[in-house]
């Protein structure tokens, strides 16, 4: 199955273009701005664990070594679309738009993190697996019955793939044509499991076949395969021609949140080597450097930038009291039933030193 689900690469280990097709269509701003937003991602991340680290935030998911999945396809997106993200993709959430002091906040346990900047459309990171699934599908048919040209992008990982959500959002999104991009990142590992011991099936992108719609792999580090397949399948959206399943295969080189090992599950020496070979940012970096279009004194003036971004966000965002664990009631319903304010009173009692 796998020779009938080949990974489309568009841009080899060496930074070289295995697809002329796609040249033209390729110039100097386009790739300075992939190459700037994925530094920009990447630097955030590591700052983030860092704060993690600090006790300034809680725990994070990192994604280093997805950039390019992220970057490549937030950036395909239109202003109007919908973004609907798991709790890895806030690479992708701030390419799109999303404020970096709301992300911090996210981690950071307030709600002011779920919301958006003015006028973009990106849903609550989803934090149980799969459930952002069958939201994006209906925002996409919404659109449709409004008329729209809008279309929606959905983020999962691997792990998601088992869970009822996945294949309710692709049936659904199938039966009514939805214009939405089911967009997967496979890393190989659902936390601490590998993706040989949770599914028979040689690919993710070959479960498309189920719900009659179009299957793709592409490599996830290959910042230009990812831009532009996920650009064409979400012009398909658009035009009426339904969804489409993308499976990005990539690979996140460290731990899958900041409470995790992964050293008790996997050789974390393939992951150093991936570094000097796979990693998404050197080899647009020497896509760069093969053009003439690479310059370390303006990598320097950006990073500068960037840095100064982040810092400005994290003194944003520690300038807003401590979130009140009690608030985690107030917004489950629009009345909240009996027991909810019981668990509320419950908790309130525990935080007061009072016993029941």
């Amino acid at each position: 199955m796998e020779n009938q689900f080949p990974i489309k690469v568009l841009m080899d280990e060496n930074g070289n273009l295995t697809d002329e097709n796609y040249s033209s269509k390729i110039t100097k701003e386009l790739t300075e701005n992939f190459y700037k937003n994925m530094l920009r991602i990447r630097t955030f991340d590591k700052k983030a664990i860092s704060l993690q680290r600090q006790g300034r935030i809680g725990t994070y998911a990192p994604f280093e070594g997805q950039e390019a999945s992220q970057v490549g396809s937030a950036l395909a997106l239109n202003q109007e679309d919908w973004l609907f993200p798991s709790y890895r993709d806030h690479g992708a959430t701030m390419t799109f738009g999303h404020s970096l002091r709301n992300i911090l906040l996210f981690w950071n346990g307030r709600n002011e993190g779920c919301i958006p900047a003015e006028g973009k459309k990106v849903f609550p990171p989803g934090i149980p697996i799969a459930t952002q699934l069958p939201h994006a599908v209906g925002a996409a048919y919404a659109e449709k019955r409004k008329g729209t040209k809008n279309a929606s992008i959905v983020y999962f990982g691997d792990g998601a793939t088992s869970e009822g959500d996945f294949h309710e959002g692709l049936n659904f999104a199938s039966v009514l044509q939805a214009p939405v991009v089911f967009f997967n990142q496979n890393n190989g590992y659902a936390i601490s499991v590998p993706l040989s011991k949770q599914m028979k099936t040689a690919t993710i992108a070959q479960k498309a076949l189920a719900y009659d719609i179009p299957g793709q792999r592409i490599d996830g580090n290959d910042i230009f395969a990812v831009y532009f397949l996920t650009l064409e399948a979400l012009d398909r959206a658009r035009n009426g021609e339904g969804p489409t399943l993308i499976e990005a295969v990539t690979w996140r080189y460290g731990a899958h949140t900041t409470a995790d090992d992964p050293t008790k599950y996997r050789n974390q020496q393939e992951s150093d080597e991936r570094r000097g070979t796979k990693d998404p940012i050197l080899r647009l970096e020497r896509f760069m450097k093969n053009r003439g279009w690479f310059n370390e004194e303006e990598k320097s003036v950006w990073l500068d930038e960037i840095s100064e971004e982040i810092d400005s966000a994290i003194s944003e965002m520690e300038r807003f009291p401590k979130a009140d664990p009690a608030d985690m009631f107030d917004h489950v319903f629009e009345k909240p039933t009996w027991g909810i304010q019981q668990q509320k009173q419950d908790l309130l009692q525990v935080l007061r030193g009072e016993t029941r």
